[in-house]
């Protein structure tokens, strides 16, 4: 059998599940089982890239992809990028155009606009909201390329109104960027692509250098040395979120096609590494689904990279109820929640679910679809950090500014009591402010 199962009637209380929620939540899969203590040597990219600039990122792509780049070279031509497009299958084209325009309405839609003030007696309270001014795109390049990610980043930042997107990639073995990768950012209309990957690109979005303009925000997935490059990098600039490897967790009750749910499971941990679990009260459909899984497994092209993800990050959980399963559902907090129930349940289940990147709701709605095509960003947060961050959208390149506007009768009105909590504070300056204006009107 190519995954367990665990049959769990302790729900989450289950020594297996906790095992296996933890295991994912505290970095079980990040880095691929790499031995190298990636903290470290992302700190010493760091402060390498931030002393000396260009030529620390020419050494560190040499030595870690072994890409001998220049300072001209470390950025990707503009007619490169054209070519790129011009070259280009035109059926893909037409395809990024088509999931472009649904990811841009979805993102018009949802994109957070100024309230109304709030007016009382001479006082204006509000908020505005205004987007970042530079933007870097991270787009993975490791065992396989994403070009999806520049669509699921760039389209939301630029219907925020940011006015500068620069990109990085790593080369490949020949120094060029992915042409797929290139093709969109042309179709985007992103002229602004970089030669880098891995921590060097972070850094040097973050901190800039001769060549490359430092950003205000750093977006998108990566390695486990892109997310550690983050989460060391924030405060210098601001992030989407510390994401790792990709996951699902289905939710399903005895209705669910065995076969679909085997598919979907597997499509998930063909991330390499990836974590698939499935979560239902029926043992009858667990063990359908493990069947499922063993047949459809060898037919794949991954074949190897998903068996081991689904022996060592992955697990079909048979819990005593739907509730039990929202219970595990909301303490494993996935990137991609599916939930598959009779329709008279799926009501009742939603309404369990607090913690999750993205749902999807139904049969007909697999986790693919959200990946390339739907509409909100496939940029989600991993290993349980759905209890606290959100799916990347154009909200997150904005940035909201508290505006308060008070007449000469509102200061008056307020003076005394603004002036009792500076002095409370000790803070004699802060009464002044106020005072003064009472006194030399």
């Amino acid at each position: 059998m190519s995954i367990r199962i665990i049959r769990a009637g302790e729900g989450l209380r289950d020594q297996d599940v906790a095992a296996l929620r933890d295991r994912l939540r505290d970095g079980g899969l990040v880095g691929g089982g790499q031995a190298a203590d990636v903290p470290s040597a992302v700190r010493e990219i760091l402060a390498d890239v931030r002393v000396r600039g260009d030529a620390a990122l020419i050494d560190w792509q040499q030595r870690l992809d072994k890409v001998a780049l220049t300072p001209t070279t470390l950025r990707v031509g503009p007619e490169q990028i054209a070519a790129a497009k011009a070259q280009a299958d035109p059926d893909f084209l037409a395809l990024i155009g088509r999931a472009a325009d649904n990811v841009r309405r979805y993102q018009e839609a949802i994109r957070l606009s100024d309230p109304p003030a709030v007016s009382r007696g001479g006082r204006m309270m509000g908020l505005r909201y205004v987007p970042v001014d530079r933007v870097g795109v991270y787009v993975p390049g490791g065992r396989a390329a994403y070009p999806s990610t520049v669509l699921m980043t760039i389209v939301p930042a630029q219907v925020a109104g940011v006015r500068q997107v620069a990109m990085a990639s790593p080369p490949t073995a020949d120094g060029d960027v992915n042409p797929m990768v290139l093709a969109l950012a042309g179709a985007l209309g992103v002229s602004e692509v970089y030669r880098l990957g891995g921590a060097v690109a972070i850094a040097a979005l973050a901190y800039g250098t001769e060549s490359v303009p430092g950003v205000d925000k750093i977006v998108g997935p990566g390695n486990a040395f892109v997310a550690e490059a983050k989460r060391q990098v924030l405060g210098a600039v601001g992030i989407d979120s510390i994401a790792g490897p990709s996951e699902v967790l289905i939710v399903a009750d005895a209705s669910a096609p065995a076969a679909w749910v085997a598919a979907d499971l597997l499509a998930q941990a063909e991330h390499d590494p990836g974590s698939a679990v499935l979560v239902t009260p029926s043992a009858d459909l667990a063990e359908a689904v493990a069947a499922a899984i063993d047949q459809q497994l060898p037919a794949l092209d991954r074949a190897g990279a998903i068996g081991r993800a689904l022996a060592e990050y992955s697990a079909i959980v048979v819990v005593p109820d739907l509730a039990a399963a929202c219970e595990v559902a909301n303490g494993f907090a996935p990137e991609h929640l599916q939930v598959i129930v009779a329709g008279a349940d799926e009501a009742e289940v939603l309404g369990r679910i607090r913690h999750a990147g993205a749902v999807f709701v139904g049969p007909h709605t697999p986790v693919p679809l959200g990946d390339y095509y739907a509409g909100p960003s496939h940029v989600l947060p991993t290993g349980g950090t759905a209890r606290f961050f959100g799916p990347l959208s154009s909200s997150d390149f904005l940035v909201a500014s508290s505006v308060i506007r008070y007449d000469a009768s509102a200061l008056a009105a307020d003076a005394d009591d603004v002036i009792d909590f500076a002095t409370r504070e000790g803070l004699t300056a802060h009464a002044r402010a106020v005072d003064i204006r009472r006194r030399e009107p």
